[in-house]
């Protein structure tokens, strides 16, 4: 089985060495085991337990939800569903967010594209900033 230090396994996963060390202290990733220096030493499961994590992170999920999933993935007692529902109610604030952004995005773009109408001393960016809300 491969060992790895906390350097190798942070290039392998392009994951930062603090956080890595956070991942143990909160309870995501196990414990590594200690070489007779005293340095963390890593096997093949922190390496697949710390890509399942990332690959979440990448994905959006909270640490909360992260935890979950693990406990589901360990835990024979939890149906396979349960996972759906945290992936599903997920997607539906991925979706909420996107719908926010897209909404951001118009508004910015009609406060840029006002900025060629007007007294050309003045910013119409900063005016349509002082408008209240409707």
């Amino acid at each position: 089985m491969a060992i790895y230090s906390i350097g190798q396994l942070s290039k392998l996963t392009h994951c930062k060495i603090p956080t890595i060390r956070y991942y143990e202290q909160i309870g995501l990733l196990e414990q590594a085991m200690r070489s007779a220096g005293n340095q963390r030493r890593y096997n093949q499961d922190h390496l697949q337990r710390l890509a399942f994590i990332r690959h979440s992170r990448a994905l959006g999920f909270n640490l909360e939800e992260i935890k979950q999933l693990i406990h589901l993935q360990t835990c024979a007692a939890h149906s396979p569903h349960e996972a759906h529902q945290i992936a599903q109610t997920h997607l539906i604030d991925v979706q909420q967010k996107i719908k926010q952004l897209q909404a951001l995005e118009t508004e910015l773009k009609n406060m840029v594209g006002s900025c060629h109408q007007g007294d050309p001393y003045q910013c119409q960016v900063l005016a349509a900033l002082n408008e209240l809300p409707e």
